[in-house]
């Protein structure tokens, strides 16, 4: 009996975290749904004790998510290469003539995002831009962009294999966290961008980039890690780049590895789901960790 509450209790847990981020529905493969029917028991009634044990489960080798191959994007996403520059073109200058919020008022440039726009393996998104960002108005050019550039590396890419945006276009003022009005405004762009990019994959840095994307209040110290989806694409949550260089900042180098051993396992999980191996650590360096 405590093996089955074990289960069911686990069960709960799982149903209930994807309940927080606004599941609706569960798929269920079908020979579990055929062993949750009724037992052929040789005519024996449901109630009626069985001489045999009942038959192991069959075993199956979980994937984090379903399979994320996108073969063509959908019919309203433009095509081409330079359709789709054009297409982030355009959202480029929406986002500039936006008056939506106060950060327009205070910005001395927007940060619409950059990058691989041809169906990328990975979209990184973060929370705002920053002092650096605000004034060069590209994103992630700062020091958590430096570290950001690690963990790119790290998997095997280059800065323009992928792409990088933010759930903000605008710096808040001091760097504070965005509020949510503000990420409502720009939340729209957001979208719009990763419906014309189609990336196979998207890494959500921080809470702030899932509280903005999925709409839930789950933390990242919960999601870190854990597979869930944006419109059918995988997303994989883990902290940010800034939060990682804190640990570094206040001297705690227990921490330091600890975050960074925790990203990067959020990042080879990202791999896997593409198929691809963890590139070889290059000579005279000490792990491939960013």
């Amino acid at each position: 009996m405590s093996e089955w509450t074990e289960i069911i209790d686990g069960l709960t847990d799982h149903v209930t975290l994807l309940k927080e981020l606004g599941a609706r529905s569960v798929q269920l493969a079908p020979e579990v749904i055929h062993g949750l029917g009724p037992r052929n028991t040789g005519g024996q009634s449901r109630g009626a004790s069985s001489p045999s044990a009942p038959a192991a489960p069959a075993t199956r080798s979980p994937s984090p998510v379903p399979s994320a191959v996108f073969t063509a994007p959908p019919a309203s996403a433009p095509r081409t290469l330079e359709q789709r520059r054009q297409a982030l073109d355009a959202i480029t200058a929406r986002i500039e003539a936006c008056d939506t919020c106060v950060l327009r008022k205070q910005r001395n440039r927007c940060v619409p995002g950059q990058g691989n726009p041809f169906s990328p393996d990975v979209m990184f998104i973060g929370e705002a831009p920053g002092a650096d960002e605000d004034r060069e108005g590209q994103a992630f050019v700062g020091a958590a962009g430096q570290f950001l550039t690690k963990m790119i590396v790290a998997m095997g890419y280059a800065r323009d294999d992928v792409f990088i945006a933010n759930i903000c276009k605008c710096r808040p003022p001091g760097n504070r966290t965005p509020e949510a009005d503000e990420m409502r405004a720009c939340l729209p762009f957001l979208r719009e961008q990763i419906r014309i990019v189609q990336p196979k994959t998207i890494v959500l840095l921080g809470g702030t980039a899932i509280r903005g994307l999925l709409e839930t209040q789950v933390g990242v110290t919960r999601l870190q890690g854990q597979w869930t989806r944006y419109e059918g694409i995988p997303v994989m949550p883990t902290y940010h780049p800034a939060y990682i260089l804190r640990f570094e900042s206040m001297g705690d180098s227990a921490g330091l590895m600890r975050a960074k051993t925790e990203v990067w396992h959020a990042l080879k999980l990202v791999l896997a789901q593409l198929g691809r191996t963890v590139p070889p650590v290059k000579a005279g360096a000490s792990s491939r960790t960013p």
